[in-house]
């Protein structure tokens, strides 16, 4: 009876063994489809991770444009590859400022460009309001983008030192007290001022004066136009091997020295004394110019009566030609006629500050566009 069982249970066995086999083999094949499925789902649902994550990088960006300079506004987004946002700004009656922004910025990083130029007043507080509005419309963040920034110059408590030279010195020590300067700090009012209102964070460019980044409790973003005015000089100086880079004053030796550095060139620097703001007493060159050709580079001009004197004293010192280079080309009152009337070759100025007016009026002025360093900001910190 054992055998019988065992006879009859090994075919089974058998057959059992082979089916199972059979099924192992055609398994694979029969179920790759399958495989190849589940394969892609994990694929997708890791790309879907990656975009989440990319996405928590880098927010939806939206740029909004004031009055004070839309054409660098569209030169920003341009290279963003976005559209510039809708915002309708206008004016009432009695000259008070209305600003409303013509889409949704809800959980959006909105920056806003707007330049200290032009009508310097208004265009302050249209920043000031465009950036509560879209605060106050639930934004996620607000960027100043601010190409040039509004009362850099007053930056420090400057002594009067008029009152100083029309007395006797002992007479000055007992009486110093009524001298004093009572000068504001307007600089640090501007910071206090975007602050409040909700900026979170404020992109510039060559700041007048650095100490300004300390004025603010937000992050603070001083670009540079160094790059773009080094390449502006070696495309269009031909002589600039043999050039000086020379400092209009004592406080931008800094920068001229940096650029002095990066083209292997000397530099020279000029002592200004000044009677009061706008006018300039004397200037001594430190430094040797003679058969070379001078580049004064500067953070800003005005007047344009620093720039102008200091081109007189480079030519008097044996300068082959003159250059200008500027970052922000304010050109107030009799620049423009001041630049006519002088020796430069050219005038360089950014477009930190609308240039297509001066352009007309002056063929000396060219202007660099520095676009793609705010974009760049805009990227880097979105």
């Amino acid at each position: 009876m054992g055998i019988l069982r065992l006879r009859v249970y090994r075919p089974v066995a058998f057959i059992f063994y082979v089916l199972i086999g059979r099924f192992f083999v055609v398994m694979p094949g029969v179920y790759q489809p399958v495989r190849a499925k589940s394969l892609l789902r994990a694929n997708l649902e890791n790309s879907k991770q990656q975009d989440l994550s990319l996405h928590s990088r880098m927010p939806n960006i939206k740029v909004f444009s004031g009055t004070s300079h839309p054409d660098l506004a569209q030169r920003i987004v341009d290279r963003l590859g976005i559209d510039l946002g809708k915002v309708v700004t206008k004016k009432f009656s009695n000259l008070e400022t209305c600003v409303e922004i013509g889409e949704s910025v809800r959980g959006e990083d909105v920056y806003i460009v707007q330049s200290g130029s032009g009508e310097v007043n208004d265009n302050l507080m249209e920043l000031l309001i465009m950036i509560n509005a879209c605060k106050i419309a639930s934004a996620s963040r607000v960027t100043a983008v601010i190409p040039c920034f509004p009362y850099a110059r007053q930056d420090k408590k400057d002594k009067n030192i008029s009152s100083e030279k029309e007395l006797h010195v002992e007479r000055w020590k007992s009486i110093e007290w009524k001298f004093r300067s009572r000068a504001p700090i307007s600089a640090k009012l501007v910071a206090n001022m975007l602050s409040v209102a909700g900026a979170d964070h404020i992109i510039t460019m060559d700041l007048h004066a650095s100490q300004i980044q300390g004025f603010f409790d937000i992050p603070v973003d001083n670009l540079y136009a160094e790059p773009a005015v080094l390449k502006w000089i070696k495309e269009n100086i031909a002589e600039w091997r043999n050039s000086i880079i020379v400092s209009p004053d004592a406080g931008g030796a800094k920068r001229v020295t940096s650029i002095a550095d990066r083209l292997n060139v000397e530099f020279a620097l000029i002592h200004k004394e000044r009677k009061k703001a706008n006018e300039v007493a004397s200037m001594v060159l430190v430094g040797d110019v003679k058969d070379r050709v001078a580049i004064l580079v500067d953070d800003m001009a005005d007047t344009c009566g620093t720039i102008c004197h200091a081109a007189e004293k480079l030519m008097e010192a044996g300068a082959t030609k003159v250059y200008a280079i500027l970052t922000h080309g304010i050109f107030s009152g009799p620049a423009i006629s001041r630049i006519n009337n002088a020796c430069f070759e050219a005038v360089v100025v950014t477009n930190t500050i609308p240039q297509d007016g001066h352009m007309k009026e002056c063929s000396k002025v060219q202007c660099i566009d520095v676009s793609m360093m705010f974009a760049g900001g805009c990227e880097a910190y979105a």
